[in-house]
């Protein structure tokens, strides 16, 4: 009696299809529009291909969102695609994706966005400026700079939000999410009115599709020209940026135990976030190369191409409209990986694959010991210094596990021809096909490119395996123990 006035035993179907769209569009909304440009524009190096990453990596999103649809509506519960991927395969293959979900892809996630906060923060605080002279401490190699404690404030803050029920964290969710997508909007509309100009419109698509690198030490004089399969390479390098920056959309399928009629909405949210952000992402860069010159966008100082364009389109003042601008974005991303994120390991707990207190309820209907685990992880994280590995590997990770999601399609309809499927993959079969092709060649091509991060990513996944067998052979035991 005493218990069950301190926890709840199921979840509260409160979220419409308005939190739902604001969770996709929120969650994928960060710091990468406002920043990524600058190295995918260093790496091809022409107007046309960095339109042409924005658009692939736009139709791969869309294409992914729209199939998970599918699976979506065929099992609307908590856990998204940790559920998928274990009623497609295998318990062992669901727990790899969990698993990484908790080690890098969220929480990783979680971290690097925090940190894009504090540093654009440092714009009003200098103190936050990830300088020397803004150490707290420092032990022997290892700094912990004022940034990253903000970091970790945000990270703790939003975590205690979301304990205390899913009405806050619902309600940053839509505030904070129009608000980035007016401002981008507005951000959009104003750089073609105010900034855009004939001349640099014009030469930047003079030779659009003529791939080359572009060496930003002395870029007037060092180029180097992409031929053949290097072509792939240097779009799939590309894609990093931009697949972070549309990454987390899936978010939404965490939380289908709190949504309302969820075989429906799940689905349609799904589709109607990832359309809208794609627009608007594909929109901001052509705003970009109207108003700056192709060399501007890839010199844009600390990869700032978002403070760039505003310094043409507004002045001065530019830089702290943006600067606001990624601290709200920021802030509402952070809100929705951290209020989605805990959802997967409450269902992996619930088959005995995570730690048990994971799996329990408290008396606001939220996973209060999962939201505060993750939360750890991230502030951890935020300590390592190493965003932009980290960021390398999340991509490489997320788009293996992306593609053998929409692989698990196929597998489903072998497996469950009469289940009940309120949407179907659209396109089925040669979208989900055209997906999980590009998906493979942008993990392989990465693999060549990026070796180092793309092994670590893979090792992370593999770390998991012991650890599934381990968290096996406990639940084993615990039920002889029962019996």
């Amino acid at each position: 009696m005493a218990e069950s006035t301190k926890t709840t035993s199921s979840f509260r179907p409160t979220l419409g299809l308005l939190d739902g769209t604001m969770i996709v569009a929120g969650s994928m909304i960060g710091s990468g529009i406002f920043i990524v440009s600058a190295d995918i524009t260093r790496n091809v190096g022409s107007a046309g291909w960095l339109i042409f990453v924005w658009l692939i990596t736009g139709f791969m999103t869309i294409t992914a969102a729209v199939s998970y649809g599918e699976l979506s509506g065929m099992y609307p519960k908590a856990g998204g695609q940790y559920v998928y991927l274990k009623e497609a395969y295998n318990p062992l293959t669901g727990f790899l994706y969990g698993w990484s979900f908790f080690a890098v892809i969220q929480t990783g996630t979680i971290a690097a966005v925090a940190v894009a906060f504090s540093k654009f923060a440092g714009y009003f605080f200098p103190s936050l400026e990830l300088t020397d002279a803004n150490v707290v401490f420092m032990l022997g190699g290892f700094k912990v700079y004022w940034a990253q404690l903000v970091a970790i404030v945000l990270i703790v803050f939003l975590t205690y939000v979301n304990t205390r029920g899913l009405e806050g964290g619902k309600w940053i969710q839509r505030i904070f999410t129009m608000t980035k997508i007016v401002s981008l909007f507005g951000l959009i509309v104003f750089g073609f009115l105010l900034g855009a100009k004939h001349n640099v419109w014009q030469a930047n698509w003079t030779n659009a599709w003529h791939m080359h690198k572009l060496n930003v030490n002395d870029i007037f004089a060092t180029t180097s020209p992409v031929v053949g399969l290097a072509v792939v390479g240097a779009i799939a390098a590309s894609m990093t940026g931009s697949i972070f920056s549309s990454d987390a959309w899936n978010n939404v399928t965490f939380i289908a135990g709190e949504m309302k009629n969820p075989k429906r909405n799940i689905g349609l949210s799904l589709f109607l976030g990832t359309l809208m952000i794609t627009i608007i992402y594909v929109s901001a860069n052509l705003m970009y190369v109207s108003v700056m010159p192709l060399n501007q966008i890839a010199t844009a100082p600390q990869d700032r191409v978002a403070v760039a364009a505003a310094n043409v389109i507004f002045g001065n003042a530019g830089t702290y409209v943006i600067a606001i601008m990624i601290m709200i974005s920021t802030f509402g991303c952070d809100n929705g990986l951290i209020l989605a994120g805990a959802r997967v390991y409450h269902t992996m707990a619930g088959d005995g694959l995570f730690f048990r207190q994971a799996g329990v309820l408290n008396k606001n209907a939220v996973p209060g010991w999962a939201l505060w685990a993750q939360c750890v992880v991230a502030c951890v994280l935020c300590l390592s210094g190493r965003y932009g590995d980290l960021l390398d590997m999340i991509a490489f990770v997320a788009v293996a596990f992306y593609a053998l999601t929409v692989l698990g399609i196929f597998v489903l309809r072998k497996k469950q021809p009469a289940m009940e499927r309120p949407y179907k993959a659209f396109g089925y079969p040669v979208l989900p096909i055209v997906y999980i092709v590009l998906a493979l060649v942008f993990c392989v091509a990465l693999i060549i490119q990026k070796p180092t991060y793309a092994t670590w990513g893979l090792a992370i996944v593999l770390a998991g395996i012991p650890l599934y067998y381990i968290a096996v052979a406990r639940r084993k035991g615990g039920v002889e123990a029962i019996n």
